[in-house]
């Protein structure tokens, strides 16, 4: 079970901010104009030994003011209906506004848990302008400076005593989860109903539906698994961009749950950037990975059309390309067992044990003969390699100094890795720690 945090309040109160501060990350477009954050972002945290995912419920559609209200009050209730815990954040340079007590008003009527932060709080000139915010009838007011990070130590220490460490898991953990995801109309709902065998609507994309990941037990063929089906993550529609943020959230929960996803692309239209977007959230939470590009029936080709789409699709998605690509027919049941056979290897790949003596026998020659570049005529040493007990593949390489090895050589010793062991469609992640 995933324990989700969710930034909700007006645009322009430092939302993307604090959620950068959260992530330790600068995916959130930040700017002084309001509705910047079109985009959802969503993003990991931890602290005090708890995981959980942050999500910035962004920009809002700036319209007339019937349309903007009724926004916000479509992100506020979904957000509530989605999140373990809210963080409301507002203005406290601004003070306290109408849209402020209309959010307010929402949270209290959910009975979630939420948070008041008031943000910009961060001179001792303004230091006491939150308490008007207690105009809002919460007892605890968090005033904090998202630019800085002061204040947000105290609210994470709140929050977390939401969220639980190892949450109860009525299935089976032994067995693999295969989670389909991908925008809607590419053929998901289709591949699973071929996969089960019979015609049925697990989840639809509709407000109001059932907001769980299904699992479904999947024992046949030589297969044993279960299938997580999710609603589609959606492109941004104006007006519509509720459907988008709702199917963003069901995405994160269900990728996050599962073990190997199954990234559903329509060949026939392209691969996009939305079609990035998925992979990318699939390869940060180190899952494994298949893509499948349907509706290939549906594309002109020639003999030379195969290599160059799979080509593009893997220029795309650098540097982590080393993924299998399958063209499928869903509606032709083209291909459609190999899915299943691909998927099933690659979970395999993500638990792959290398012994450490194997990692060094073949690792270091390669440095020594390869070793990483002189940096600040600093010269590194590497002595020593093994995999660490993690879920996904992870390797520490020990070294005199660590912090002089550069990306460009993590990425050729994973690409050393990748050749001599198949780890296909399996993030890796290489650290190098002090000897």
């Amino acid at each position: 079970m995933t324990n989700i945090l969710s930034l909700v309040g007006r645009p322009n109160v430092g939302k993307s901010t604090l959620f950068n501060r959260l992530t330790q990350s600068r995916e959130a477009i930040v700017d002084s104009l309001a509705g910047v954050t079109r985009d959802r972002n969503y993003g990991k945290s931890d602290w005090s030994g708890y995981e959980f995912s942050v999500i910035d419920t962004g920009g809002y559609v700036v319209g007339s003011g019937d349309i903007f209200e009724s926004e916000i009050r479509k992100q506020a209730a979904l957000a509530i209906e989605e999140s373990d815990v809210i963080v409301f954040v507002v203005d406290g340079r601004e003070g306290l506004t109408p849209l402020d007590e209309e959010i307010a008003a929402i949270l209290r009527r959910s009975k979630k848990p939420f948070y008041l932060v008031v943000n910009k709080i961060d001179s001792p000139s303004n230091y006491l302008d939150y308490n008007e915010f207690y105009a809002l009838g919460v007892e605890q007011i968090f005033p904090i400076s998202a630019v800085s990070g002061s204040g947000t130590g105290e609210l994470l220490d709140a929050v977390v005593t939401h969220f639980s460490k190892d949450a109860d898991d009525p299935i089976d953990d032994t067995l693999p989860k295969i989670t389909v995801v991908g925008k809607p109309n590419v053929g998901k709902s289709s591949i699973i109903n071929t996969f089960l065998g019979e015609d049925r609507h697990i989840v639809t994309p509709i407000a109001g539906t059932t907001r769980d990941s299904i699992f479904t037990r999947y024992a046949g063929f030589g297969f044993d698994f279960y299938l997580v089906d999710t609603a589609g993550l959606r492109k941004k529609k104006k007006v519509e961009e509720n459907l988008e943020f709702y199917s963003v959230m069901r995405a994160v929960r269900a990728i996050e749950n599962s073990d190997v996803c199954v990234v559903m692309c329509d060949a026939s239209t392209g691969f996009d950037a939305q079609d990035i977007n998925i992979f990318s959230l699939a390869a940060r939470n180190r899952k494994g990975i298949v893509l499948v590009l349907n509706k290939w029936d549906l594309v002109e080709k020639d003999n030379k059309t195969h290599k160059q789409y799979e080509e593009l699709v893997r220029k795309r998605i650098e540097p982590f390309d080393d993924v299998p690509i399958i063209f499928t027919s869903v509606i032709n049941k083209q291909r459609i067992f190999k899915v299943l056979e691909t998927a099933v290897q690659v979970n395999k790949n993500r638990q792959r044990r290398v012994p450490t003596s194997e990692l060094n026998d073949y690792l270091l020659p390669l440095i020594q003969k390869t070793p990483p570049p002189i940096y600040r005529d600093k010269l590194v040493k590497i002595k020593f390699v093994t995999q660490l007990p993690t879920p996904f593949p992870s390797f520490a390489f020990f070294c005199n100094l660590p912090q002089y090895v550069k990306d460009s050589y993590k990425r050729y010793l994973e690409n050393r890795i990748r050749e001599q062991w198949n780890f296909s469609g399996v993030p890796i992640e290489i650290f190098f720690r002090k000897k």
